[in-house]
């Protein structure tokens, strides 16, 4: 692409003048005025075929992989061309990223062409692209812009900010007593076998292993520890409902800081997490991790649960989990619903899931909607609202009795206390051994 630049549309208004002076003084002579015109146009033709020199350059952008939300990052542009000729370049970006100080500028010399650093912030989680860059150049005069779109490919994945989360999880664990991600070992609970010792008076006798007691002469006792390796499924509902905002925070991005959380204690003990991400179709799905060292996978595939404006389809979610699941696993859903129809398909769908599986549903209370039901009436649209947004309440707890007959376990906890009643209820679920 060519187009004048601004000296250009300087020096042909320049040239009006003296043609017009030309055209009054010397009605005769008037075509001499055009010559400023002719020579204009002379040496932008020169100058547009000098520039076309660097048709062939080419580009790329060098960004991180990954950032967190809220940080900034640095992006250097890095072009490949010859010519004494200095450049001008910019990168496109899409909305999860604001540039901090311009998206382009002038691309400093280097052996073989230019460079340019740029900084940017995120704003939103996701996976956030560069998609193309434009690098112009003027010709020897001056007079032209040379303009090339290049389309690249550069992508960083933001991700949710779990600075918070793991001083919380540490917080949590300490709580729990759980020393070094290890289990806590308690006589008398969990399934997995620990180790023998002697009988002590209080114990029961279904702790006494009668075969070790005759071979050692004295009796000796089992014990037991919460098991390990359990398999724990973080499934998010990304559809429209969750896309809706919470104190400025989109629900989805809430559900998913809760679910790092959940997967970081549960990882550090000795369990296996995978996560599940829906809307209209499964959207994320990470396959089964373990070990503290699989989190930052974890939280990297989090990244790629992104917003939609579709609703979501329960039946084709929760029955490809299903299918996916080979044998007894948690399984943690973060939704949300409005009303009973909405939810009529979910609930089919659920109890088919807990016949072999322990479901917990997390949900974030609609502090909305308890505000205006709340809200003293002033004024009849005070009351229709109030009327209204108390009967969408009753219908969300009627759903939420469903679920709990069916056999799923329903939290309905704050925004802010989202992450840590979820590891409470782990923590609660493997102690007493319902895994």
């Amino acid at each position: 692409m060519i187009y004048p630049s601004g000296r250009a549309v300087w020096a042909a208004a320049a040239g009006a003048v003296p043609a017009f002076l030309v055209a009054l003084a010397l009605p005769s002579f008037w075509y001499l005025g055009l010559l400023w015109s002719c020579l204009l146009l002379a040496f932008l033709s020169v100058d547009a075929a000098a520039g076309r020199g660097r048709a062939s350059l080419n580009a790329s952008i060098d960004a991180p992989q990954q950032v967190g939300v809220g940080g900034e990052f640095g992006v250097q542009i890095t072009t490949r061309h010859s010519g004494p000729r200095a450049a001008e370049a910019r990168v496109g970006h899409d909305a999860r990223l604001a540039p901090v100080s311009g998206s382009g500028g002038a691309l400093q010399p280097t052996v073989g062409g230019g460079s340019l650093d740029l900084r940017f912030q995120a704003l939103r989680r996701g996976v956030a692209s560069f998609d193309r860059l434009w690098v112009r150049w003027r010709g020897p005069f001056g007079l032209v812009w040379n303009q090339l779109v290049l389309p690249v490919e550069s992508k960083v994945a933001v991700l949710p900010d779990v600075s918070s989360a793991r001083g919380e999880a540490i917080t949590l664990l300490q709580h729990a007593a759980l020393a070094e991600g290890h289990a806590q070992r308690r006589a008398g609970q969990g399934r997995e076998f620990d180790a023998l010792k002697d009988y002590q008076p209080g114990m029961g006798r279904r702790m006494i292993d009668w075969k070790r007691s005759a071979r050692h002469g004295k009796l000796l006792a089992r014990e037991f520890r919460i098991e390990e390796n359990n398999n724990v499924v973080l499934a998010i509902d990304s559809g429209r409902l969750m896309c809706e905002p919470v104190d400025g925070v989109p629900k989805v991005d809430r559900a998913v800081t809760a679910a790092l959380l959940s997967a970081f204690i549960a990882l550090k003990g000795g369990d296996m997490v995978s996560l599940f991400g829906f809307d209209a179709r499964p959207r994320v799905s990470s396959g089964a991790v373990r070990g503290p060292a699989s989190f930052a996978m974890i939280q990297k595939r989090a990244a790629e649960i992104d917003y939609s404006s579709e609703e979501t389809n329960f039946t084709l979610a929760l029955t490809t989990l299903a299918a996916r699941l080979d044998r007894r696993s948690l399984v943690i859903i973060f939704t949300d619903f409005v009303d009973p129809i909405s939810a009529e398909l979910m609930l089919r769908t659920v109890g088919r899931l807990t016949e072999r599986h322990l479901v917990l549903f997390m949900m974030m209370k609609d502090t909305e909607l308890e505000g205006l039901a709340d809200m003293p009436p002033r004024s009849g649209e005070d009351v229709a609202r109030a009327v209204v947004a108390g009967g969408l309440l009753r219908e969300r707890q009627v759903v939420i009795g469903r679920l709990r007959l069916l056999g799923a376990h329903v939290i309905e906890a704050d925004h802010n206390r989202l992450g840590p009643a979820l590891v409470e209820r782990y923590l609660q679920f493997k102690q007493e051994d319902l895994l």
